[in-house]
Formats: structure tokens, sequence, C-alpha cells
């Protein structure tokens, strides 16, 4: 055989074998988009084990609901009584729960528990008009919930909704259990859903695709776990450590780590030696960090957010933080909005709630979620004296007169906390890149 038919051989055996693209290439047997399906018991564990996926499930929830909001109506009194009979219900808390089931499990429900004028099943419509009161809010997850019916129709202008949902009820006493099946209207239920396949009824749980990063980061944890207990031991040399048996060995190892472990003095004999020996951990952080920006894209939070960073807090161009709270500030008013308008309108429309039947459409009234956070001292001071350099700007180019930056900042009740850089302002943005800079240049100029 010539050496070229020799090198061809070699070449087919290479890539049948261990080569590219073969049974063996590790690379090829990974295949993504494989999807791992998880259970509910799966997901239990998930959460109940490991406090960074309670931080990614919880911290969003909380943070969408911290701050509540605010029920703008012509009529104070009842917008404060309305707020008052949410506070009763434990709204907030409910609203909170609801977001947790649906990260957790894909699907959060708050079941309605209401009173009307004549008797009524699970399975009918609610009607509005026949409204008394609205009694309890209980959150729950798809748990509960065996069968959602959803309108697969492309030509209905409820494509994709959920019409109907069948759900487990029981209840105990003592050591008797009672579970029955309920078939409830959509109507009776708020749901929040934020992520479902197309063929598929039941939401998509956030731990499933973050199932790959957290067996990653637990192995991460486990390894520096091992590593930390190995980090430093002791070697010991001695000649006659060839002629001992196994068992002599085992004991004489006994002694020798109960007594280096214990006593800062070593005795040992002419020709033997005691070394200590560190386990390497150059590169491990850079290691640790790709696995923290893995999670963190995945969860799409930042890394000191899901590390239990301050809540409403931020110093100086945190933009990866404004990001997420700008992401927030949209999933309320995407999200829970909407939820929380339908139940304002059952309570104007319940009798007896505050105000008696009211007809939703014949008042008006606006939900304005509060700001999320606000800025620390510092940045604060900082972004003041930026407002306080423009104002002098436009007073001395004649853009506006002193009067009216006195009238603007301060107004008739001292100083006015209107610029402030908050959640909703519309000029955070400007704001912060000002302040971004300023503090770039300074940290570059000394």
């Amino acid at each position: 055989m010539s050496v070229l038919e020799v090198a061809r051989q070699y070449k087919e055996d290479f890539m049948q074998g261990h080569g590219k693209a073969g049974a063996k290439d590790k690379l090829t047997r990974q295949v993504p988009g494989i999807r791992r399906k998880l259970t509910h018991a799966e997901i239990s564990a998930l959460y109940a084990d490991n406090p960074i996926v309670q931080n990614i499930v919880d911290i969003p929830a909380e943070d969408m609901t911290r701050h509540w909001f605010t029920l703008r109506m012509k009529d104070d009194q009842l917008a404060r009584d309305i707020m008052a009979r949410l506070a009763d219900l434990k709204a907030k808390d409910a609203f909170k729960k609801m977001r947790m089931y649906e990260r957790m499990r894909g699907d959060g429900f708050i079941s309605l528990g209401v009173t009307q004028r004549s008797k009524f099943e699970l399975q009918d419509p609610l009607k509005l008009d026949s409204l008394l009161s609205i009694d309890y809010l209980h959150p729950f997850s798809s748990m509960k919930v065996s069968e959602l019916l959803i309108n697969d129709d492309v030509f209905d202008k409820n494509y994709g909704k959920l019409e109907n949902l069948r759900i487990s009820r029981a209840s105990r006493s003592g050591i008797q259990a009672v579970e029955t099946e309920s078939l409830v209207h959509y109507s009776r239920v708020l749901h929040d859903q934020t992520k479902r396949l197309e063929d598929e009824e039941q939401g998509m749980s956030l731990l499933e695709t973050l199932y790959d990063a957290i067996t990653v980061l637990d192995t991460s944890l486990w390894s520096v776990g091992q590593i930390l207990h190995d980090f430093t031991f002791k070697v010991y040399e001695s000649a006659d450590i060839d002629n001992l048996s196994k068992e002599e060995k085992k004991e004489l190892s006994m002694i020798l780590d109960f007594m280096f472990r214990t006593e800062a003095l070593a005795l040992i004999a002419t020709g033997e030696s005691l070394t200590k020996q560190t386990t390497p951990v150059s590169g491990m952080k850079d290691l640790l960090d790709f696995v923290w920006e893995y999670i963190s894209a995945s969860a799409r939070m930042p890394k000191s957010v899901i590390k239990g960073q301050e809540a409403g807090t931020l110093t100086g161009a945190q933009y990866d933080v404004m990001n997420y709270y700008a992401r927030i500030t949209s999933a309320q008013e995407n999200e829970m909005k909407p939820l929380l308008e339908q139940l304002i309108r059952m309570l104007l429309w319940a009798e007896k709630e505050p105000g008696g039947r009211i007809d939703p459409e014949t008042v008006e009234w606006e939900i304005k979620f509060n700001p999320l956070w606000s800025v620390d001292s510092k940045t604060d001071a900082e972004i003041r004296k930026i407002v306080a350099e423009t104002d002098q700007i436009y007073v001395s180019n004649g853009v506006i007169s002193a009067d009216e930056i006195r009238e603007t900042r301060f107004g008739q009740f001292g100083v006015s906390d209107d610029f402030k850089f908050s959640g909703d302002d519309a000029q955070w943005q400007r704001m912060a890149n000002e302040v971004y800079s300023a503090w770039k240049e300074n940290g570059q100029n000394g």
C-alpha cells in the first residue's frame, strides 16, 4: 500500500471514529432543541431545593406588586374606598402569587368568589348586572387545573383566549377527603399566562427553559465545594512507606492525618519530608462568571437582582438594572393592568360594594402604577446639579426666565420632586446618560 493510500485510510478511520460528525463525536451527540418537559413534582423540587430558583421566580412578582398602584378618579373618596376594599380582599398578595405561579408553572389564576342575585353554576358566565359583592380572591396554579379549553378558531375574535377550564376541587375533613371536578367559565377567574406554545393549552414554565442553566449552576456549586474541601492537603514522604502493609499504611495515614490536622508541630525523622499542596483555582472565576451570565440572560434579570440587591434603589449607570425595571413596568402595563381593570370593573358593578352599582363606562378612572425605584442620594444629588446647570443655561440664553424656573422647580410648597429620577419619568434616559457621561469623564480624569 502506498503512502498516499495509507494517509487516505487514516483519514477515513478518523472521520468514522472519533472525528468530526461521527457517531463518537461528542458535539454531534449533543443535539439542541430536545425539550425537557418538567412535571409539577419536578418543578416543586427545583423551587424548594434551590434559593436561586426561588429568587428568579419570586423577585419579579414582588417587584410588579411591591409599590402597587394609584386609582385615579374624579371622586377621590370612591377611589379611596375601592383601594381599601382591594386591601380587604388582599388583592396585592393574590396578584403577586398569581405571577409567581405563572413564572414557576406557566399559568397563574385567581378565583373570584362572588355573590349574585340568583343561584348560579360555576360553568355559567358571570353576569355583571346581577353581581352583589366580591367575597374573596384565591390565587392558585395550573396544578389545580386538569384541562384548559382554548378557542382555536383563527377566524374568531376570541382566538387564543381561554373559554373554560376544568378545575380539580378537593375538601378535607380530618383524614377523609372529597375530590371533585368542576367546569368553570373563564369570567369567574383571572388568568395570567405569558408563554404558551401554539399547539399546547397550558403555559410553559420558565424553569423548563432554565433547566440546563440551573443544572450547570448546581454542578458549579458542588465543584466549588469539593475544591474548598480539598483546597490544601499534606504530602508525607518516607522511604519506610514501601515496607508497610496495606493495613499498616491505613493505620499510619489515620494517625498522621489526626496529628497534622490538630497540632502545629510535625515530628518526622531524617530523610522524611512533609509538604503542603494547594489546588490551583486560576480560571475558575471566568467559568463561574460565564454560568452567571447565562443564568442572567436566560431569566432576563441582572445578576445583582438575582443575588438579592436591595429592591428599588439604583446607583449611577446601572443600565442593566434600569432595563430590568423597564421590563417590569412593561409587564405591569401589558399583563397585570388588564386583570386589575377587570377586577375594578366588577367592584364598580357590584351592588353592595363601595359606591353601589356603577357602570364603569359612565365614570372616568385610571390605574397609575407607582414608581418602581429611585436612585441613591449621591446619584440624586448629581441629577439635581445637572438640572440646576441646565436651568442656568436656559436663563443665560433667554430661553426661560428665572421666575418661571422658580415656579417650576419650587412652586408654592417648596422644592419639587418632579424631576427626581423615577421609574415612570419620561426624562430618565436623558438624565441617566448625562450622569453616566459625567461619571465616566470624572473617572478617566481622576
